[in-house]
């Protein structure tokens, strides 16, 4: 099986962009693929072992989340397996934010303060 390596987590398998991996399910894929590349781990999974929420895995193309055995799919030596990290992101408030009321920024982080959002 073909592993692709997402470019974010590419510095702790070795800049590897894809891994050949020899593994009977996605399960012991993913063992194998971090203890060749232990970095790998934390960013993959929780200390718990379990595969982080933000870390979508894709079987030829196929939520893993939606098949049946889910990780323990068996999987065959043509198949590929893609990471897909969820990204999120913002940056600072520039000029047009802050020209915002300062009654509307204090309505505005009530709200997030309500919704623990903050």
């Amino acid at each position: 099986m073909t592993i692709f390596i997402p470019t974010p987590l590419r510095p702790f398998a070795g800049g590897q962009s894809s891994i050949e991996i020899d593994a009977p399910t996605i399960s012991a894929a993913l063992e194998q693929l971090t203890s060749s590349n232990p970095d790998l781990r934390r960013h993959l999974f929780t200390p718990e072992g379990k595969v982080r929420a933000f870390v979508n895995l894709y079987l030829n193309d196929e939520d893993i989340r939606y098949l049946p055995e889910k990780e323990a799919t068996a999987i065959k030596a043509t198949d590929t397996l893609s990471i897909i990290p969820s990204i999120a992101g913002g940056c600072r408030p520039g000029p047009a934010v802050q020209a915002i009321a300062p009654a509307a920024r204090s309505e505005s982080r009530q709200s997030r303060l309500l919704y623990n959002e903050v």
